[in-house]
């Protein structure tokens, strides 16, 4: 992407690098430096292919100049807190992204150590780690060669490790490389970093995994046994049964992910202590499929339609030990309750009403009489709603009196029973339950 007062994109995503060494012989002199807009560009770019979960790690190539006037970097920065909605600063970027800036200057340019500080602000503006790029010497071809190859060696650098089951592993490498995950609670946070040793515990059905929340999804490539670890294709023709022996070299990353493919299957695998991800095949097209690890947030009730995954056994587990998936949870939901909601008037007299209508039908409505009852009891207690407890017990005497004569005889001795426990005040304990009153008529 090329910017200046507007942006372009010179040259989409793509893998072919011949594309992006042609594109960057074609670029021009544009009319002046404005990196909000670029940054702006690079929000769109993103969003636009890869959506707002995918880690990016953008460079920013300058010659040292934050640009002059209204557009340039330190008016940016000047107008930051006076910004509206319609007009919102880029950074942070809408997607986790670091960002590096190479500064293709001398290293004793007075314009450079003036935009060093504002350089650094934005960095620090993104949230992650981003870094700034000077050559180490005078400006030179070498100087500037080996300023990017040591940005790309400490910030590019492939996740090396080894994915094993049983007595089966492989070298592996991930793409992109996973980045330590921070679990933050209300008192502490704790940093997880992954292990380079990834081992299967089983295999589940990918319908049964559906689609849990994850930290990040990473390419898994098998490595090379050369020294360069160059990674193997593990792309699989889905059109070709016996594409797995691409390259004719034996692995198990290869044989794992045909396994997978034909199977259907996801391999459930550890990632350090009490830290678990799936591997699984995954057509990116219609012809090609790819290896794929997704990193869960750490812990053994991530997913909740699976349980714990620590309680995971075989599938030739004894039956009565054997559930099925989705795991029912122990716990009982909060919002699974009916809540009661009273911010209009409406609300409390639906209430009282229904709890009326079954005292009508006492004593064959005695159950939900009482629940009903208990329900608004506890909320009137709970909102410090305590008048509410003297007018419903006016209410309920009121009722008595206006019985017709074939009323049955334990709707007003329920009726007077539930008024006088809503008098007392000694029952305004929210854990006390008020509870039908033995009668003759309903004791057996």
């Amino acid at each position: 992407m090329a910017f200046s007062s507007l942006y372009e994109e010179k040259c989409p995503f793509t893998r072919d690098y011949s594309l992006i060494k042609n594109e960057l012989l074609n670029i021009d002199d544009y009319d002046k430096t404005c990196i909000e807009t670029a940054l702006h560009g690079v929000n769109q770019l993103v969003l636009g292919e890869w959506g707002n979960n995918t880690a990016c790690q953008i460079i920013l190539i300058t010659d040292g100049s934050t640009g002059l006037g209204a557009m340039s970097l330190k008016e940016s920065f000047a107008s930051l807190n006076q910004r509206t909605a319609a007009n919102p600063f880029p950074v942070p970027f809408s997607f986790p992204a670091k960002l590096h800036i190479v500064c293709i200057a001398p290293p004793n340019d007075p314009n450079l150590a003036k935009s060093k500080s504002l350089y650094q602000r934005l960095v620090d503006l993104t949230g992650y780690d981003g870094s700034i790029s000077i050559p180490d010497g005078p400006l030179n071809e070498t100087t500037v060669v080996n300023m990017f190859q040591k940005l790309a060696e400490d910030m590019y650098t492939s996740f090396k490790g080894t994915l094993k089951c049983g007595n089966l592993e492989s070298k592996i490498i991930l793409s992109p490389a996973p980045v330590p995950y921070t679990k933050v609670t209300d008192f502490d946070y704790q940093t997880y970093n992954l292990s380079d040793l990834i081992e299967v515990c089983g295999f589940i059905s990918v319908s049964d995994v559906g689609s849990p929340m994850a930290v990040s999804r990473h390419l898994v490539l098998p490595a090379s046994a050369n020294k360069d670890h160059l990674p193997l294709s593990t792309e699989i023709d889905l059109t070709d049964d016996d594409a797995t022996d691409e390259g004719k070299v034996p692995s198990f990353c290869v044989l794992l992910h045909g396994a997978l493919k034909v199977e259907n299957m996801a391999a459930l695998v550890t990632l350090a202590d009490n830290w678990f991800g799936f591997v699984y095949s995954w057509a990116d097209s219609k012809k090609k499929s790819n290896l794929m690890l997704t990193i869960l947030t750490p812990g053994s009730d991530v997913v909740p339609w699976l349980g714990d995954l620590n309680n995971l056994g075989p599938i030739d587990s004894p039956q009565e030990h054997m559930g099925a998936f989705p795991v029912r949870p122990q716990e009982k939901r909060s919002y699974s309750q009916n809540g009661v909601v009273w911010i209009r008037q409406a609300g409390l007299q639906s209430d009282i009403q229904k709890i009326l209508r079954h005292a009508r039908k006492l004593p064959e409505k005695t159950q939900q009489f009482y629940k009903e009852l208990n329900r608004l009891r506890k909320a009137a207690i709970s909102l410090g709603f305590l008048d509410l407890l003297n007018g419903l017990a006016y209410i309920f005497e009121q009722e008595c009196m206006q019985l017709p004569g074939s009323a049955h005889p334990d709707c007003a001795l329920q009726l007077q029973h539930a008024a006088d426990v809503l008098r007392k005040t000694q029952n305004r304990d929210i854990k006390y339950v008020v509870v039908p009153l033995q009668t003759n008529y309903n004791s057996s």
